[in-house]
């Protein structure tokens, strides 16, 4: 029996995104369906020297003495799965955990647990201490606090497919539309060119009902990586008076602690206007 992986060890978590729904929708083909999705990693992990420490449910948990050979697994797996009806998150992370009887303990382990946590499905997200061992170009995606640990860690994404915002507990708030954003890919261009260009304010007016909001939201996405410090959102449906939302946004950055860039909502005299800046 091979024995596992010590010093420095790259751990891979791996989950099924919305797999309650899946089952829903699935029926009695969900089974077969996870024996897939089973085989199929289990085969990318075995062809890069993955050792699996334990799988629970629809989750994986795998080490590797090579991050370069955790890369490529999760590479190889998500490539197998594509077009599937099952989309699986990833995590990758290095450290130096205990090796005990029973496997790995310690931190880095569970901050390994929360990368996975905070991805989407199809996205594979790799930590600072993993990227350093790299050779790949990672795209970056900003700083990020996870549940349970205070100081906030660099994140990575492999590949260049876009995702909705990392579900962290910092970095950004923006809501996670239901539905998939369509078309007005040249306004979103507009408006993330002007603010990496350095403008401080920038105010997107129109009809009621025309997606400004939503327009705001995709924009906000984009420029997430770019802000190391957090881009949020800040909603000010409720405030009926001008005055006040200079006092409601000074709170609203004084309880986050983080730089902002604004997006809200403003009734006064019963005329909508949506900006951001």
């Amino acid at each position: 029996m091979r024995e596992l992986p010590a010093g420095t060890v790259t751990f891979l978590f791996t989950d099924i995104e919305g797999s309650t729904r899946l089952l829903r929708e699935l029926g009695d083909g969900y089974a077969d369906a996870l024996a897939v999705h089973r085989r199929v990693l289990r085969d990318a992990f075995a062809a890069h020297d993955g050792f699996e420490i334990d799988t629970q449910g629809d989750a994986f948990f795998v080490a590797f003495a090579r991050a370069a050979d955790a890369l490529a697994a999760a590479r190889d797996g998500q490539a197998a799965l594509a077009g599937g009806p099952i989309r699986v998150r990833m995590g990758i992370h290095t450290g130096e955990p205990t090796v005990t009887d029973e496997g790995y303990v310690g931190l880095e382990v569970h901050r390994a647990a929360r990368i996975a946590a905070s991805g989407h499905g199809g996205q594979v997200l790799v930590s600072q201490a993993t990227r350093e061992l790299l050779r790949d170009g990672l795209q970056e995606l900003g700083e990020h606090r996870l549940k349970d640990f205070s100081e906030p860690i660099a994140l990575f994404q492999v590949g260049k497919d876009s995702f909705p915002p990392l579900k962290t507990i910092s970095n950004t708030n923006l809501p996670r539309p239901a539905s998939s954003f369509v078309g007005r890919g040249r306004e979103i261009e507009d408006v993330v060119e002007q603010l990496r260009n350095g403008t401080r304010l920038l105010t997107l007016t129109g009809p009621g009902g025309s997606g400004k909001t939503r327009l705001a939201v995709e924009a906000a996405g984009e420029l997430v990586p770019d802000f190391k410090a957090g881009v949020f959102w800040v909603p000010l449906a409720s405030i009926g008076e001008a005055t006040l939302v200079p006092a409601f946004i000074a709170d609203g950055g004084e309880r986050a602690g983080y730089a902002f860039i604004y997006f809200f909502t403003v009734q006064i005299r019963n005329r909508n206007t949506r900006w951001f800046g």
